[in-house]
């Protein structure tokens, strides 16, 4: 083997520290982008907030024509540096550098602000067995009732059903020969008619016999209605109503008003008592119309103005190598990085964000059924990006519109032809069908065949098995489980 030398020309991407802070900018939501920005406050003196901004005066001062903002942060320009571009290439194909961030729904936790969170926490809520236990204490229970009724109601599940049996209680006593089952299951009957009445059910039928008992001994048909709870529930369920009417020798229209006294009743008690905590998603850019026009504004809450703080500056010396110079240098570039990358991230979020209202335009004029086709690839092209940065941009980013808040991701969806030779994306064929649905006859409910051959006639070919994946991922039963007296 023979050894030489020779010499090669290339160009690469060079991932700098300053380029990777760039793109992990890009990715962040709005939640932890404010993290990051209180993270970089508290690690470096040269960065501080801009006090006494006037937000509203630079959302007057925003150009109508282009759709961009005076972004919350402190223009790099006018720093004195030269080593800093002008645009940082946050697109790039770096795709697995940051898949070890957490991606995930937005928690209480993760609220920006503070006081608006104390302001809308529910201190005071409490649990099912929280609620149970207050009202075990104000009920006359001897000391061995209360330790049964303590079991029981921990042994009640969140919808309001008691799982367990009068033996699991028994034996979890440790007294089986002292405590007989029938004392047991007495305390049981007392907790069922707690609030709310039927929790510790041990069953649908049981739930709603108990909920039944409060009713007005002069209601009307409450034998029948007893009756048909107790003995009908799994034929009612199936929707065999012609079953019913014989078992019980009544009409539709007797049978329409049992089916409406039993909508009365709740079948989960245990969800009357809410524990959930309120959770907010803090959108990331503003869409209004303005003269008949959509307009794009970042959202000013979501970061503070930033700027670097003059007065470390100024203590800034050219020739001096001292370690305490040489410190306040290192933080004045990390500084001027970190407003330019957040200046990056925002004009990148408003460039790609205004291409995708661009499209959608009849989305926010008509709603759903007027959502266009669109893909990653389409929004690249016309923002000159690569694809994985459009994917970056509007993952976890929402949008406020008039219609509500919806996340980026959401504007993008594949599409269906029609018969006119156009294309008619998913979200417009999902809202179609959810809109059939609702107006349909509840005696006789469309089926997937139906509805297929409904859009058929508009001119939009689906099969049969792609209405029922979009019905289903809207959660929509299956025609047989639809169907009903009212």
């Amino acid at each position: 083997m023979k050894l030489s030398l020779q010499l090669r020309v290339g160009q690469s991407l060079s991932m700098t520290p300053q380029l990777q802070q760039a793109i992990r900018l890009l990715q962040l939501s709005s939640i932890e982008l404010q993290t990051e920005i209180q993270e970089a406050l508290e690690t470096n003196p040269l960065l501080e907030v801009e006090e006494n901004v006037d937000f509203d005066a630079n959302q007057n001062n925003q150009d109508e024509g282009d759709g961009s903002q005076d972004v919350p942060i402190e223009d790099s320009t006018k720093l004195e540096h030269n080593d800093i571009p002008e645009e940082l290439p946050t697109d790039s194909q770096w795709e697995d550098t940051f898949d070890h961030q957490h991606v995930g729904p937005v928690t209480k936790s993760q609220v920006v602000d503070n006081d608006m969170q104390r302001d809308n926490e529910d201190e005071s809520s409490q649990s099912l067995q929280e609620y149970l236990l207050w009202q075990m204490r104000l009920t006359p229970f001897t000391e061995l009732e209360q330790a049964i009724a303590t079991l029981i109601i921990d042994a009640i599940e969140e919808d309001g059903y008691f799982k367990s049996t009068p033996e699991d209680i028994q034996q979890s006593l440790g007294q089986e020969d002292d405590i007989d089952l029938q004392e047991i299951e007495a305390v049981l009957h007392r907790i069922q008619h707690f609030d709310p009445i039927g929790v510790g059910a041990r069953d649908l039928r049981e739930c709603l016999l108990i909920q039944l008992q409060q009713f007005d001994n002069e209601t009307d048909h409450l034998d029948l209605l007893t009756t048909l709870i107790d003995q009908h529930l799994d034929t009612l369920a199936k929707r065999d109503y012609q079953l019913i009417k014989r078992a019980l020798k009544i009409n539709d229209e007797q049978l329409t008003d049992l089916v409406k006294l039993i909508q009365l009743l709740n079948p989960r008690p245990g969800t009357q008592i809410q524990v959930d905590k309120t959770e907010y998603i803090v959108p990331d850019v503003y869409v209004r119309k303005i003269n008949n026009r959509w307009q794009l504004s970042l959202n000013p809450d979501n970061s503070p103005k930033l700027q670097v703080a003059d007065h470390y500056a100024q203590l800034i010396k050219r020739a001096d190598n001292s370690a305490d110079n040489v410190y306040l240098k290192n933080n004045l570039q990390e500084a001027r990085w970190f407003l330019k990358s957040l200046q990056s991230r925002n004009d990148t979020l408003l460039k790609v964000t205004e291409a995708i209202i661009n499209r959608q335009k009849d989305f926010l004029d008509h709603g759903d059924e007027a959502m266009r086709p669109l893909v990653l690839h389409n929004i690249a092209e016309e923002v000159e990006m690569h694809e994985s940065t459009i994917s970056r941009v509007t993952t976890r980013k929402y949008l406020h519109t008039p219609r509500g808040i919806y996340e980026l991701k959401y504007f993008f969806s594949s599409h269906v032809s029609t018969d006119s030779g156009g294309e008619c994306s998913a979200t417009a064929i999902r809202a179609i069908i959810k809109k059939l649905v609702a107006a349909e006859n509840p005696r006789k409910p469309l089926s997937d065949s139906k509805i297929a051959d409904i859009l058929g006639e508009r001119g939009v070919n689906v099969a049969r098995r792609t209405i029922a994946k979009y019905r289903e991922t809207l959660a929509i039963p299956p025609s047989n489980e639809r169907k009903r007296l009212v």
